[in-house]
């Protein structure tokens, strides 16, 4: 198996299904039911998603040994980065692509939103595997 798709990556799918029910049902309720908006459920489900996501991440699917405060910085600053990205490209995105159909501004949100944890993701894999967690050689 490639250095890229290993053991690792198994673990990190799992913990991502995982932390992304848990994201998900609380983006959707606090959108849906607190009428946060886009940017307050998206950020709040990230900020709790990603306590769980650190926590199972260091100790299952990366097993460090680095010092949690150094390695919860640059988890941080990682998350920080990839949730910026992943929605700021996926609202105007999703805006663009479904404007033809006329939907409702919360289906489009909430699209955005499904949209942006995809992304998310595949960026969050990247920087946790190859920065926030990089094995010392």
């Amino acid at each position: 198996m490639s250095k890229f798709f290993d053991i690792k990556l198994i673990k990190f799918v799992l913990v991502g299904v995982l932390n992304t029910l848990f994201s998900m049902v609380i983006m959707f309720l606090l959108y849906n039911l607190f009428h946060f908006g886009y940017w307050g459920s998206s950020s709040v489900s990230y900020i709790l998603g990603s306590i769980l996501s650190f926590v199972l991440n260091k100790s299952f699917t990366f097993q460090n040994k680095d010092s949690i405060w150094k390695t919860a910085l640059k988890f941080s600053i990682n998350v920080a980065i990839c949730y910026l990205l992943a929605y700021s490209l996926a609202q105007p995105l999703m805006k663009l692509l479904l404007s033809d159909m006329h939907l409702k501004t919360s289906w489009v949100e909430q699209i955005s939103m499904l949209f942006g944890m995809v992304l998310f993701t595949l960026l969050n894999y990247i920087g946790q595997r190859f920065f926030a967690f990089k094995e010392k050689k």
